[in-house]
């Protein structure tokens, strides 16, 4: 099948990317065609030359600037399928963000778009049915949303333990603002106490204002500007350092732990990489793994530091969680199960 997927910066720094490179390299594994849709291309262009039979594209108001609706609609009445990552309904995400999409509910246009059968064919989105943060979508829309949860690369990302990676704690993530009250109390102090690396974006001011510079380079498709920060990490460095540390911590969005429907890539990369996981709580995690034997657990502030020094000290105590954990990940949670999600979706509705 050909396989269409909006991305418009693809060497972005976010989770997109990652996100963008595990579904790309899945579904090229599993057989099928795949193009990407950029910020340079002319969408008109793109689908003549490429004819997809499905359609990823998103609500985000950045994906929208390079959308023309009545063109997508054309090419849907021939048979396409549009796939539209909706964003929150209500979202719960700090106002300074500048760069995340506002509440759903209050984008007026995008939800009369939605109800005119006009912006796509399937809506979905990473977090679970019932959650308090998609409470309305459905009936001010008419249509339900599917969960598609995040996943880990199988094909970047390998059981690899490299020496210059070695250390007893690592944490691989961007500072956010809302995360920075439990970086303050969860992970800084652990770099008192054991060998401790952390690696990402964002980690100094410096970082964070070329970063903004680089997300306007971006939104307004400014050439050097929209590639101003490199990636730390190459993609597959990722997987070598969880292999190769003791611990690797887990952290979530205070909102996300407030309202568990949805966790990060990283709770499904960090296993299937042979580390070893330790999260905070965050309830669908108990949904994805057999909480003690496949993956661990700190439930407060106390399990934390106790679970880390615990599992530090006693280092072959990790070793079936991490094989089972790896295993439970292989089955269910890579991208190559997501794109079977998808293509039983898409199998559905197709005419």
């Amino acid at each position: 099948m050909k396989i269409a997927y909006h991305m418009p910066n693809p060497d972005s720094l976010n989770a997109y990317r990652t996100i963008y490179n595990g579904f790309k390299n899945a579904f090229f594994d599993l057989g099928h065609e795949f193009s990407t849709f950029t910020a340079n291309d002319n969408l008109a262009d793109f689908l003549e030359k490429n004819k997809p039979d499905i359609f990823f594209t998103a609500t985000h108001f950045y994906y929208k600037k390079f959308l023309d609706f009545d063109l997508l609609k054309k090419y849907r009445d021939l048979g396409m399928k549009v796939f539209v990552k909706i964003d929150f309904w209500d979202s719960p995400m700090n106002k300074g963000r500048i760069n995340e999409a506002k509440s759903l509910k209050d984008d007026i246009d995008t939800v009369k778009l939605i109800k005119k059968e006009l912006y796509g064919d399937i809506f979905y989105h990473v977090v679970e049915q019932g959650d308090g943060r998609m409470k309305g979508f459905e009936a001010e829309t008419g249509y339900k949303y599917h969960t598609i949860p995040l996943a880990a690369d199988k094909i970047v990302l390998k059981d690899i333990f490299e020496e210059r990676f070695k250390v007893d704690i690592s944490f691989i993530g961007t500072y956010l603002p809302q995360k920075k009250d439990f970086f303050n109390s969860y992970l800084f102090p652990l770099k008192n106490r054991y060998n401790t690396r952390i690696y990402g974006q964002d980690w100094s001011f410096g970082d964070r204002f070329i970063g903004l510079v680089q997300k306007i380079g971006q939104f307004f498709n400014i050439p050097i500007v929209k590639s101003l920060r490199k990636p730390k990490l190459q993609l597959e460095d990722e997987g070598k350092i969880y292999k190769s540390s003791l611990v690797s911590v887990n952290i979530h969005e205070d909102y996300q732990r407030k309202f568990g429907g949805d966790c990060n890539e990283r709770t499904f990369k960090i296993p299937l990489c042979g580390g070893f996981e330790i999260v905070d709580g965050v309830a669908c995690i108990g949904k994805y793994f057999k909480e003690g034997e496949e993956i661990i657990i700190a439930k407060d502030e106390k399990d934390w530091f106790e679970k880390i020094d615990y599992y530090i000290k006693n280092p072959e105590k990790r070793l079936p969680i991490i094989e089972a954990g790896k295993k439970r990940v292989l089955a269910e949670h890579t991208y190559h199960n997501r794109v079977e999600q998808i293509m039983g979706i898409y199998n559905s509705i197709k005419k």
